[in-house]
């Protein structure tokens, strides 16, 4: 059958497709960018005939409409692999809960652990010629998803870029149950955050650690994006790119003609991803770009296939960092602040990977005035989230200086922090590591 006799026999309104939804269902929005709006306000709409429908979702970019009812609560349960503010709010409500997960294994998680999903919804590119829909901004786990979905729906945006890479950042027509042509309203869009002189300095720290010809990982947050933009303005050359999520900050370094992938041993003279994220100028610019490579996290994640790229540098933020090396890059005791995310993945590939560095890089202090904290403190404090283990402790930045955590004692990993700490925090933080057995007296 023509793949357009095939989309125009799938076609629905969305609230025909918000009809097929019965109380105790798991749905799924996806990630990010591609959660669906059309389905997510019919949903909504139907929100007085449903009692406990659970929605799995991440990187929550707008308020989903499910929880704009009255007493959400009673209706719906938002399930998030990853927090944004969003996300945070809707925890708030009552309404939401954190999942802890490996990201590079959730495609796993999704065929033989979770319950399996009743309907599955997101925002993809319209179809092309040969009947394929290109998961676009959000390949992620999207596929997987799909796979044990008892209903797959996609809802077109004539906005959404059409990205291209392996076979599984699509889908055709003939694997999709129905389909809802949404309201193409812009994407979701974030917009980079201007460096302060804090994060300056900790960049260009991280600068002098980077060689010609590294492969490049950048987290999300403002310390990662200055990292981006003193790259974009160096003289370093013969780059790669194998991340997650694909930042405004490639966009920049592509564009000065910095990025060409020829030292990268596998994936050569692609830019690797599973994630876009940012302004409408980065959505145009992934758009059939030939450069690019879409892949699932299962792939773009795993510290397996990363350990095979020569000079791997992830470069990631962090919430806190302890004097045993513990980093939390999610958590701020009980309140859950974003995610693992990728940071378990690539902090090991990193590790693994020959000539590769996992750069860790926060402010030594956060707050203001009389509330100012510091982030290097003597043990990560109760219910905070452990998310690196000491053990893959490797470079750590603040604006007072950088250190390689590799192959050091317990009071030489204390030593060196301390020293990476705010001086206002030090002689507290030497009295704790004495109290705890990792001070020498030796040390000054």
């Amino acid at each position: 059958m023509d793949p357009r006799e095939m989309y125009q026999r799938k076609l629905i309104l969305a609230s025909v497709a918000a009809g097929i939804v019965n109380s105790g269902d798991w749905i799924d929005y996806g990630v990010g960018a591609s959660h669906p709006v059309a389905f997510d306000q019919a949903l909504a709409a139907r929100a007085r005939d449903l009692r406990d429908v659970k929605i799995r979702g991440a990187f929550t970019l707008w308020m989903p409409a499910i929880f704009q009812v009255e007493d959400p609560g009673e209706h719906f349960c938002w399930n998030s692999w990853h927090y944004t503010a969003v996300d945070r709010k809707i925890l708030d409500m009552g309404c939401g809960f954190h999942s802890p997960m490996s990201f590079f294994e959730l495609p796993r998680y999704y065929a033989e652990n979770l319950d399996p999903v009743s309907v599955a919804v997101c925002q993809v590119a319209p179809m092309d010629g040969d009947g394929y829909f290109s998961f676009g901004t959000s390949p992620s786990y999207q596929a997987a998803v799909f796979a044990q979905s008892e209903i797959r729906i996609v809802e077109v945006n004539n906005n959404m870029p059409r990205t291209r890479g392996s076979s599984n950042v699509a889908i055709h027509i003939s694997q999709v149950d129905f389909v809802i042509e949404g309201p193409n309203g812009d994407l979701a869009e974030i917009e980079p955050s201007e460096p302060d002189n804090v994060d300056r300095r900790v960049a260009n720290l991280i600068l002098e650690e980077i060689p010609d010809g590294a492969c490049l990982q950048l987290g999300i947050g403002r310390m990662p994006n200055a990292v981006g933009s003193l790259i974009a303005d160096s003289d370093l050359k013969d780059l790669g790119v194998h991340t997650e999520t694909y930042v405004n900050a490639y966009m920049d370094i592509a564009s000065r003609g910095k990025i060409n992938g020829l030292k990268k041993s596998i994936d050569r003279g692609r830019q690797v991803f599973s994630y876009v994220l940012g302004s409408r100028q980065l959505y145009e610019f992934v758009n059939e770009n030939p450069d690019l490579m879409a892949t699932t996290i299962d792939y773009s994640n795993d510290p397996r296939v990363i350990a095979q790229l020569d000079n791997f540098i992830s470069i990631n933020n962090a919430v806190e960092i302890d004097l045993f090396g513990q980093v939390s890059a999610e958590s701020n005791g009980l309140k859950q602040i974003s995610g693992t995310g990728g940071y378990l993945g690539f902090v090991m590939g990193a590790y693994w990977s020959k000539g590769g560095k996992s750069i860790v890089c926060l402010a030594s202090t956060y707050g203001r005035g009389q509330q100012t904290k510091s982030r290097v403190v003597s043990t990560l404090s109760q219910g905070t989230i452990t998310t690196g283990h000491r053990t893959l402790a490797h470079w750590v930045v603040t604006e007072f200086g950088k250190a390689n955590l590799k192959g050091m004692s317990t009071w030489q990993r204390a030593e060196t922090l301390i020293g990476l700490s705010h001086p206002d925090y030090r002689q507290d933080l030497i009295s704790d590591a004495d109290r705890m057995g990792i001070w020498r007296r030796s040390n000054k």
